[in-house]
């Protein structure tokens, strides 16, 4: 396979730059840019389309960067290694080997709801770094998928891809302009006898987490960092639950709030299991 080359930053460079810092054009190019050696193995494994691969050319890559280009079938582009380690927006030095992946349809139908669906809600966030925390917390405990709703972050940027450290790749992460789309669906689901329970958190909910049943299917909702669930997500929910916190907090951070409720939910389920053995 050819081999394009980068040396100045020309208009190819200037397109890829554009993939870091302008959602804009990131959502009309439909790719995005991933670095490190698992998130781009796991994007590889879980078939995922990976565009180009780029990495310096002046440096001998290691086994696995031999490996991946034998895989992914990607282009290849040889890089400057400045060029390389501004695209990699590290302190210090470059990225051995950046993936330009294709996006993922944001479609509902990516995530399969079933008797033990457990799938998260996240409204209107405005961290991208707590989208990828979440998405890594939905991979560690068995989750099925997370929607992002509203005007929201990115879950495309880096720094949701980043803080997922690979489970972006695993899990299903959809977009939805309005909780509508998402009412719609679970609307469908029901009618085909998936009777999914939507689960708000909030502070003054009306029972703590760790005394609702969450083993059936359930629809985790987590709000807006600073202002919560919004009024047509809490007219939603079928049951609305608080995590008991002692000190002077009053709140945890969204990202932290579902590790919470996806543990206990992954607690009750685990319990229910090992009764029924």
């Amino acid at each position: 396979m050819a081999v394009q080359r980068i040396t100045t930053r020309n208009a190819r460079f200037q397109q890829l730059q554009t993939l870091l810092h302008n959602r804009t054009k990131r959502g009309r190019a439909g790719e995005f840019l991933v670095q490190g050696v698992r998130p781009i193995t796991m994007a590889v494994e879980h078939g995922w389309t990976v565009r180009s691969l780029l990495y310096d050319a002046d440096r001998p890559l290691s086994r696995w960067a031999e490996d991946l280009l034998r895989r992914a079938g990607a282009e290849r582009v040889a890089m400057a290694p400045q060029l390389l380690a501004e695209l990699s927006e590290k302190s210090e030095g470059a990225a051995e080997v950046l993936a330009v992946v294709e996006m993922a349809p944001d479609s509902l139908s990516r995530i399969r709801v079933h008797d033990a669906f457990l799938g998260l809600v996240f409204d209107r966030p405005t961290q991208p770094g707590n989208i990828g925390s979440i998405v890594r917390s939905a991979d560690a405990f068995g989750a099925d998928g997370l929607i992002v709703t509203g005007h929201a972050a990115d879950p495309y940027d880096p720094k949701s891809v980043r803080a997922s450290t690979g489970s972006f790749f695993a899990v299903p992460v959809v977009r939805g302009e309005s909780h509508r789309e998402v009412v719609d669906w679970l609307g469908r689901e029901r009618a085909q006898g998936r009777p999914v329970a939507v689960v708000g958190t909030d502070e003054g909910g009306e029972s703590d987490v760790s005394e609702l049943d969450l083993t059936g299917p359930v629809l985790l909702l987590i709000g807006n960092e600073t202002t919560g669930l919004s009024a047509a997500w809490r007219e939603a929910c079928d049951h609305v639950v608080s995590i008991p916190m002692t000190g002077s907090a009053s709140s945890l951070n969204a990202s932290n709030a579902a590790s919470v409720v996806l543990y206990e939910a992954r607690r009750q389920r685990l319990a229910k299991q090992r009764a029924a053995e």
